[in-house]
């Protein structure tokens, strides 16, 4: 899903390799265009949120492998 907006022109939804005049479309399929909007949003926060989890997970693997590493 992509929507492009010109300053000259009217803004296009491109979908499967459609486009489509948002402004000729329904309120409800506006209202599901705004809802899977917000659904990539969340899912990019949600993978943006597990590597930062990996990168601290690692971290801390790190740091605990340097501690034991005195221990006989």
């Amino acid at each position: 899903m992509n929507e492009n907006t010109n300053e000259n022109s009217k803004p296009v939804l491109t979908f499967e390799g459609k486009k489509y005049l948002i402004d000729d479309l329904s309120n409800d399929i506006k209202e599901t265009i705004k809802v899977l909007q917000i659904a990539e949003t969340q899912l990019k926060m949600h993978e943006d949120t597990l590597k930062l989890l990996s990168i601290s997970r690692n971290s801390l693997a790190n740091q605990l492998k340097e501690k034991l590493k005195n221990i006989e």
